[in-house]
C-alpha cells in the first residue's frame, strides 16, 4: 500500500498529468475563495457591531475559525473536483501500470459529478460534528481522521470500481478489503492535513485508489465476473 501511495505521488508530478495537476488546483483553490468570500459577506451582513474594538476582535476570531473551517472543507471540496478529471486520471494511470487489463468505461462526467457532489455533502456533515469536537484533545483528531478516512476511502474506491463493474459489486468488493480501503483512506487524510501539498488531493486520491482498486481486484475469489455488463 505504501508503495502504491509512493508511485501514485510521484506520478502526480509527471508530465502526462501536468495538465490535470493545473486545473485541479484552478479549481480547488477557486473553490475555496468563492466559500471564504462567502463565509465573510454572510458575517458582515448578519452581524453588526457597534464597537470598533469589539468588531475587530470578533473579526480575528472569525479569520482563526475560517481558517480551521477551511481545512475541514478541503475535503469536500476535493470530493466534487475529483469527480471532474475522474476518468482523465484514471485512464492515464490504467494505460501506464496496467496495460493488459481491460480498460474502464469512462463514466459521464454528470454522474461521476454527482456521486461526487452526493460523498461531499456527506463529508461536509461529519466533519460539521467533528468541529463540535474541536475543543477536546485527542477526541477530535480520532474523529477528524477516522471519519474521514473511512468515508474519502469509500468514496475513490468506488469511483474507480465503477468504471468497471455494477455498483453492487463495486461495493461487495469494498466490503471484502474494507479495512485495506479504510487504511487508503487514512492516508488520503495525512495528505490533507498537510498545508499547500492538501491541494494536491483530488489527482493523488484518484490515482492511489486506482492502485487499491486493482490489487482488490487482482485478490477475489476466482469466479466473481470482473466487468460490468454494459
Amino acid at each position: 500500500m505504501l508503495d502504491a501511495a509512493l508511485t501514485s505521488f510521484r506520478q502526480v508530478l509527471t508530465p502526462p498529468f501536468r495538465s490535470v495537476l493545473w486545473r485541479s488546483l484552478g479549481i480547488t483553490i477557486a473553490g475555496l475563495v468563492v466559500i471564504w468570500f462567502g463565509i465573510q459577506a454572510l458575517f458582515g451582513y448578519f452581524i453588526v457591531i457597534p464597537w470598533p474594538w469589539v468588531e475587530t476582535m470578533l473579526a480575528i476570531v472569525a479569520g482563526l475559525g475560517m481558517v480551521i473551517g477551511m481545512t475541514f472543507l478541503i475535503a469536500p471540496v476535493s470530493s466534487i473536483v475529483a469527480g471532474l478529471f475522474l476518468d482523465e486520471i484514471a485512464d492515464q494511470v490504467e494505460a501506464e501500470h496496467y496495460p493488459n487489463d481491460v480498460p474502464g468505461t469512462a463514466l459521464p462526467v454528470v454522474k461521476a459529478t454527482l456521486l461526487a457532489s452526493k460523498f461531499a455533502g456527506l463529508v461536509i456533515l461529519v466533519n460539521i460534528m467533528a468541529l463540535l469536537l474541536l475543543l477536546i484533545p485527542g477526541i477530535n483528531l480520532i474523529a477528524f481522521f477516522g471519519a474521514n478516512g473511512y468515508l474519502l476511502g469509500r468514496e475513490f474506491f468506488e469511483l474507480a470500481g465503477l468504471r468497471h463493474r455494477s455498483h453492487e459489486q463495486v461495493t461487495a468488493l469494498r466490503k471484502a478489503n474494507q479495512i485495506r480501503v479504510f487504511m487508503a483512506g487514512l492516508i488520503i487524510v495525512g495528505l490533507l492535513a498537510i498545508p499547500i501539498l492538501n491541494l494536491l488531493t483530488p489527482i493523488f486520491a484518484t490515482t492511489f485508489m486506482v492502485h487499491i482498486y486493482k490489487q482488490a481486484e487482482a485478490r477475489q475469489p476466482r469466479g466473481v465476473p470482473e466487468q460490468r455488463l454494459r
